[in-house]
């Protein structure tokens, strides 16, 4: 006998939308079992070099090997192993500021944060002069210059965080000039302590703000002075000796005793014809131990080699690794399982190779990689593209997904990093053949398309598409936009990187399934064809771009 239930269940499929019972190649039920499976306690919570890595690389590289993948690791293996070091500033250090009229002991954490990504056991810095650089952006393509030759070496840079025109007002000449409200990569405090390196710093020190950040000062210090890097060859020549953060009135502070105004300075700033401007008088000292471990730590990498193209390339990929075991929560819980923060885009790599196994081999060898330390700065894809085989400048596209959503079926997909080049075109074609729309990125500023190890690549010159649902919510079926923002909100202000974010049954993966659909049918045309897909104009990565353009053929 049918109840009123099952009359109400039929009413509602009736109702749906075509796309939301198209089954499609990706299954919602593989990618929530292999979730499940990487966020259960015997992983550990997936931290590089814990308890769960060895546990975790071996269940990747069955399904690999259960897939038919080629090896594309170290040695013939699908491994590749990641050579980190991870650093801890120590307590018990001392950090001076003086100025005219100032004398200041600072307090880590509470005025500033630092770090060095030097192997050295002992920083020692004696009253290093500071100069004020804007926003430490040197981009030939927008005509911008902040540094305009100036000396740094043996200075601190202070430089603002975001792009000069994010607080730029009507009529400035600068409006428009990068990405307004739309981070570009000089937006990224990892630039700015990379081009500090380039222009001969000592060391940097970030001025935060929370808008211009996206975050506030309790995320800038919840690393409690530990960081990651990958081994380089020369690290004294590669890093800074310090690296950091100092709290926005200590900034104000210090202009004032040097004899400027910190908001006429950021207005400065905001110009082409800023120059830099040493703070007359000021000086910057510390002395404090950085204790410094070198670990191994490793990438799963497979491959399906191209009929046709084998040294063309197309990438997919997530990473594995989450954060481990802290302290415990209210209820107890020590295990931070990283469900949706990645095993579900791990999953959807997965879901994405059995899809092309399924199909005749394709032109082009696609690869898919699940990365370690994405946590700790992109480090595992970033090791990956240093180190690789398989050139950046024949790589077709990296694709990327990380934090899949459990809503079910959705009306749209919510593309970060949109309007950066044409893969979003490919995406938006995708869609439609579904019935399905492309949201741009709602929160822009937040600067997520240079978060993810897609990105790793991208910085390279390859196009990109990420696949990350913590910009906006998507149109839920059931529920709307409202919806999708609810949950955004929600899981980011009491799950991200916490121990709630596990898997739940009452999780829909139907939704994610759709969206790795439509990345696997764009990867699917793109190993099929001789297209190779560029960056808009405008992008600073165009450049980049067009400098391996003699190693693509036609």
């Amino acid at each position: 006998m049918r109840t009123r239930a099952f009359f109400a269940a039929a009413a509602l499929l009736a109702a749906t939308p075509a796309f939301a019972q198209d089954k499609g190649p990706i299954s919602a039920q593989r990618i929530s079992d292999i979730t499940r499976e990487l966020a259960s306690d015997p992983y550990a919570g997936r931290a590089p070099g814990g308890p769960g890595e060895q546990k975790t690389v071996e269940y990747l590289v069955s399904q690999f090997k259960a897939l038919g993948l080629e090896p594309a690791g170290d040695d013939g293996t699908f491994v590749q192993a990641v050579q980190l070091y991870r650093f801890q500033t120590e307590e018990g250090g001392t950090y001076r500021l003086t100025a005219p009229g100032l004398s200041r002991t600072l307090q880590t954490q509470t005025d500033l944060r630092v770090e060095t990504q030097r192997p050295v056991e002992r920083v020692q810095i004696q009253d290093a002069p500071l100069v004020f650089v804007g926003y430490g952006v040197s981009a030939p393509e927008r005509g911008w210059d902040d540094f305009k030759g100036v000396d740094l070496k043996g200075k601190i840079a202070v430089i603002l965080i975001n792009d000069p025109d994010f607080e730029a007002k009507e009529g400035e000449a600068v409006a428009g000039k990068f990405g307004g409200r739309a981070a570009t990569y000089y937006a990224r405090w990892t630039y700015k302590y990379e081009e500090a390196v380039r222009q001969g710093a000592l060391g940097a020190l970030i001025v935060h703000e929370t808008a211009a950040a996206a975050y506030p000062w309790s995320t800038v210090v919840a690393g409690g002075g530990e960081s990651y890097d990958v081994v380089h060859p020369d690290p004294a020549k590669d890093r800074l000796l310090l690296q950091g953060w100092m709290q926005r009135d200590l900034a104000v502070e210090l202009f004032k005793a040097a004899g400027l105004d910190f908001e006429a300075e950021k207005a400065r700033a905001r110009t082409a014809a800023f120059t830099p401007v040493e703070l007359k008088g000021a000086a910057f000292s510390a002395d404090y131990g950085n204790a410094v471990q070198k670990l191994t730590s490793r990438n799963v990498v497979g491959a399906i080699r191209g009929a046709k193209h084998p040294d063309e390339t197309i990438m997919y990929s997530s990473h594995w690794d989450a954060y481990g075991i802290g302290a415990p929560d209210a209820s107890g819980a020590t295990i931070r399982p990283g469900a949706l923060d990645s095993a579900t885009g791990v999953a959807g790599v997965i879901e994405t190779a059995r899809a092309f196994k399924a199909g005749p081999r394709p032109e082009r060898t696609v690869l898919f990689a699940a990365w370690t330390g994405e946590e700790r700065g992109l480090l595992g894809s970033e090791y990956f593209a240093q180190t690789t085989t398989y050139p950046v400048g024949r790589m077709v596209a990296s694709i990327a997904y990380d934090t899949l959503h459990p809503l079910g079926p959705t009306r749209d997909v919510v593309l970060i990093g949109s309007g950066q080049n044409e893969l979003e075109g490919r995406l938006k074609a995708a869609a439609a053949k579904h019935g399905r729309t492309v949201t741009p990125d709602p929160r822009p500023e937040r600067a997520l398309n240079y978060r993810a190890d897609h990105f790793s690549f991208g910085r390279r010159g390859v196009p990109t598409l990420l696949l990350m649902a913590l910009a906006g919510g998507p149109d839920v079926v059931e529920g709307g936009r409202a919806a999708g923002d609810r949950w955004v909100e929600e899981f980011t202000a009491r799950c991200y990187h916490q121990t709630c974010d596990r898997w739940e049954p009452t999780h829909d993966y139907r939704g994610a399934a759709a969206d790795v659909g439509l990345a696997y049918e764009i990867g699917r045309d793109l190993a099929n064809s001789r297209d190779w897909p560029d960056w808009n104009e405008g992008s600073e990565l165009k450049p980049i771009r067009a400098r391996t353009a003699p190693e693509r053929r036609p």
